[in-house]
């Protein structure tokens, strides 16, 4: 019985230690990425001049909801902006809006209007307006993951199901 405590608090400490080197990793990481999200954007606003800026474009508009306290988000913006071919994909054929979501700011008259169950797809997650402002799709983002980083070929052809044609 004394080993198995022994064993236990032996498990316990260097699970212990574990969480904390990934923690400690994470933070570093979110340190270095890029924080697309504007807590203090008019995101109404923002997305009422790109639906104008669509319609003449005759491009859809692909809002990445999220916040920068969320890894996933900010390694979704760091992926699409170092790969090239997303990069020049998703300018080519969309108009582009990070849609925050934080403590600061949780534009809750945004997502009740265009995305009121996105939450529970998780974080990031896309929602898809066509050049009127309508919403054509709100997609969740789990899928398009590959280990601790995205998948360029899952991330096109989402998009290129919701390009204007």
């Amino acid at each position: 019985m004394k080993y198995l405590k022994l064993i236990l608090i032996f498990v316990a400490i260097n699970s212990a230690g574990i969480h904390t080197i990934v923690a400690q990793s994470l933070v570093k990481e979110l340190e270095h990425l890029d924080k697309p999200y504007d807590p203090l954007a008019n995101a109404q606003s923002d997305i009422d001049s790109l639906v104008a800026l669509a319609k003449i474009q005759k491009k859809n508009i692909v809002i990445q909801a999220g916040g920068n306290w969320c890894i996933w988000c900010l390694r979704f913006n760091n992926f699409i902006h170092e790969d090239v071919a997303i990069g020049n994909f998703l300018d080519k054929h969309f108009l582009y809006y990070h849609l925050n979501y934080s403590k600061e700011n949780k534009n809750e008259a945004v997502f009740s209007r265009y995305a009121p169950e996105g939450a529970k797809l998780g974080y990031p997650f896309f929602i898809v307006l066509d050049g009127t402002g309508k919403v054509i799709a709100v997609r969740e983002s789990g899928s398009l993951e590959s280990g601790d980083s995205y998948d360029r070929k899952k991330i096109l052809s989402l998009f290129n199901e919701y390009k204007e044609r």
